[in-house]
Formats: C-alpha cells, sequence, structure tokens
C-alpha cells in the first residue's frame, strides 16, 4: 500500500501516468475514489496523484483534537515535498477545494495552476452563513456524537434533499451511493474533526493568487455555493468560472465527461501558453 509518513500521519497515495503532474484533492467525507473517472481520463497525458486527506479512507485519523483547513493543506504540502513535485497543478473539489485555496495562498511558488470545484470561500461569508455555520457547530457536532455515524447519515441525506433537492448530490444513484458508503465508513470522532475544519474556514487571500485559475459549478449546485464562486472569480487575477452540465454538488462524479472536458480545456490552453513561452 502506497504511503508516506508526513509528520503525524501516514498518507496513502496513489499514481497513474506519467507527465506534467495534476494533485487531486477529494471532498470531505469522501476518499481519493471520487476522481476515479478523472484518473481514467487523464493519465494517458498526465502524472496523476490522488491521496487521501487526514481523517479520510486508508490514509485514517490522528491523535489531534482537531482539525484545520489550513492543517489539511499543510499535509498536502509535505505529501508533495515527499514525491518531489515541482509545481503541479492543484484541483480540489469541495473541501478539496478549500484545501486548494489555503495551499495557493500559503505556497503561491508551489503550484502551476488551480482547478477550484464546488467550493466555498467561507463558511461565513453573508448573514445567513453566519447564521448557519454558528448553528451547526452548536446543533452538528454534538448531533454526531450523539446520534453516532449510521444515524446521522441518514439524517444529513435526508436534510440535503429537503433542503437542496434532489438534483444538488446528482441524479445518478450511484454516486449517491458511493457517498453514503464512504461516510458510514468514518470514525465518529474524525467526522467531527473534519466537520469542524470545513466550520472553521474563512476566506483566504485570494488576490495573492498568481496561476492560472478555472472555477467550476455543477449546474445544480447551490445558489449559495454558486453565488461564492462569482466573488472567487473576480478576487483571483486571472480566474474564469464554467457551469459544468448536468452536475450537482459533486460534478466530477455526477457529470465526470462534462467536466473532463472544462478541466481539459482549461489544461491545453496552459499547454499552448506553455509552447508561446518557448
Amino acid at each position: 500500500m502506497p504511503v508516506i509518513k508526513t509528520g503525524d500521519i501516514e498518507q496513502y497515495y496513489e499514481e497513474n501516468g506519467s507527465g506534467e503532474p495534476i494533485v487531486f484533492i477529494h471532498g470531505g467525507l469522501v476518499s481519493h475514489l471520487m476522481w476515479k473517472p478523472q484518473v481514467e481520463h487523464f493519465s494517458c497525458r498526465y502524472r496523476t496523484i490522488t491521496y487521501d486527506i487526514r481523517g479520510h479512507g486508508l490514509t485514517g485519523g490522528s491523535g489531534r483534537k482537531d482539525y484545520t483547513v489550513e492543517l489539511f493543506a499543510e499535509d498536502m504540502r509535505a505529501l508533495l515535498d515527499a514525491l518531489s513535485l515541482d509545481r503541479p497543478v492543484i484541483c480540489g473539489l469541495s473541501l478539496g477545494g478549500m484545501i486548494a485555496q489555503a495551499f495557493a495562498t500559503r505556497h503561491p511558488d508551489r503550484l502551476k495552476a488551480l482547478v477550484l470545484s464546488d467550493t466555498a470561500i467561507s463558511t461565513v461569508m453573508t448573514p445567513a452563513d453566519k447564521l448557519q455555520t454558528y448553528t451547526l457547530g452548536w446543533s452538528l457536532l454534538p448531533a454526531i456524537r450523539i446520534m453516532g455515524v449510521k444515524n446521522f447519515v441518514a439524517y444529513a441525506f435526508w436534510m440535503a434533499k429537503l433542503t437542496r433537492g434532489d438534483k444538488w448530490l446528482g441524479l445518478n444513484p450511484g454516486v449517491r451511493d458511493y457517498v453514503r458508503k464512504e461516510m458510514l465508513s468514518i470514525n465518529k470522532d474524525e467526522m467531527v474533526k473534519i466537520y469542524g475544519a470545513i466550520l472553521k474556514f474563512r476566506m483566504q487571500d485570494l488576490a495573492s493568487v498568481r496561476v492560472p485559475t478555472l472555477i467550476t459549478c455543477g449546474e445544480f449546485e447551490s445558489a449559495n455555493v454558486t453565488g461564492q464562486a462569482g466573488i472567487m472569480c473576480r478576487l483571483i487575477p486571472d480566474a474564469r468560472m464554467v457551469s459544468v452540465p448536468g452536475g450537482g454538488h459533486t460534478s466530477s462524479m455526477e457529470s465526470p465527461a462534462e467536466y473532463n472536458r472544462v478541466v481539459e480545456e482549461f489544461l491545453n490552453g496552459l499547454r499552448r501558453g506553455d509552447d508561446d513561452h518557448k
């Protein structure tokens, strides 16, 4: 099993293909497996790296009392160091997009380009966000401890359908089944720490991001996340925003062909730019 010890954890990772590197960062409460359609598509031309974030998948948890997105970003930096990766393209979805933002603003010379998918720039962006975040902080984390993972996952899926509709988590039942299975595999204490990291996430210095950036949102993503993506696009100097037809919050899985097309067009633009400067 390919693992690298970085600090107080052993990070599980997978490499496929050869060429310029792309690092894919998965969303919260799932694993590197969510990127299977992208690995299959891009590894014929690129070196793809997927890994499991601390607390997730085959990396598993740690003895820390709490987590932050910034800690996750430093975990990734340590992984890049161990793999001797030179300025990869960083692609993150949801929590992975938050990690990518934190990494890009702290290590601007360590990446070539950025892809931010179905992600947020802060959990307290608007008064409504603040109310939701503080309410969740007061109720959600204790609920996980009291209800246990199995009951909480059932509740979370019911609440997502009630508040965001069927299309938000995709029309493909296989995607929903995958997400449910991954969530059920996470230890209760780790789930509390992961949610805690998300709730504590605050806006990064996005104006300092100096690499080409693609921002994507699924067609059926929530209005809140889509709105934050628009703000992100205005703050990052060299950014463009594209909608992924047929996708919801996990557009890379729900609409993989369209997602791959959008990302590939962006990567092709980078390659043309490199050729122009030779």
